[in-house]
């Protein structure tokens, strides 16, 4: 029996809030919460005050708050960004459900998001929870594939233990990764952002490990643009 059809991050609300004149209704208040993030407000306030201007909906203030930061971070970011053909140097420490459900959502047809830092980030959250769907299988293969050409020598996925399904989806991406002639390991942690957040060559989109990091790889966005021709990009940049 096929496994049930799932789209991870969909909400058939989102043709409306993300249509292209929304769109550009967002990238102007993006650039608004930027110019008072410049200028030394704080984040929630600036966030808030804008957003309620535009009355935008909670998708759309989710998506606003996961792209939009501060000029200063978004330097930060730019500057620590690692090269692709830098994988071959070595284990990439991989920020897994962050990758996993990127391209779970873009393989969905659901809305993933190109913000200023050039990083592609979803709107489907784990809050805890998460199961197994059936695009989780060809995100793996899309992972293993592109680090097999990418020529990483080695790669540690770092999942957060407290997340339902941890465990399963751990064996998951072991037994997946036998084809991908690299050595691959699974750790389970408290906290994958406190422990990323430390570490250089990491795989991820998280704002606070790419805020910390010293090194990291933008593999989602080449991934979805190589691999998954049909994804639903909304340019935010």
């Amino acid at each position: 029996m096929s496994k049930k059809q799932t789209k991870r991050g969909f909400d058939p609300d989102d043709f409306k809030w993300f249509s292209d004149e929304t769109v550009e209704k967002i990238k102007k208040a993006q650039d608004e919460i930027q110019w008072l993030l410049d200028r030394g407000y704080n984040f929630d306030s600036a966030y808030t005050f804008v957003c309620n201007h535009y009355l935008f909906s909670a998708r759309q203030r989710l998506a606003i708050q996961r792209s939009v930061t501060g000029t200063s971070q978004l330097e930060k970011r730019k500057n620590s960004m690692l090269p692709l053909e830098a994988m071959k140097n070595g284990c990439v420490y991989i920020d897994g459900f962050n990758l996993i459900i990127t391209l779970e959502v873009a393989l969905s047809g659901s809305p993933v998001f190109l913000g200023k830092d050039g990083v592609l980030r979803d709107l489907a959250g784990l809050r805890g929870t998460y199961r197994i769907i059936d695009k989780t299988d060809m995100a793996l293969k899309l992972v293993g594939r592109s680090l097999k050409d990418l020529s990483a020598q080695a790669a540690m996925f770092f999942l957060d233990s407290p997340v339902s399904n941890s465990g399963r989806l751990g064996s998951k991406i072991l037994e997946c990764s036998y084809d991908w002639n690299i050595p691959v390991d699974v750790e389970l942690v408290p906290n994958v952002d406190v422990v990323l957040s430390k570490m250089n060559r990491i795989v991820t989109s998280d704002a606070i490990i790419l805020d910390s990091c010293s090194g990291w790889f933008n593999l989602a966005r080449k991934i979805v643009e190589d691999h998954i021709s049909y994804a639903w990009i909304v340019d935010l940049s």
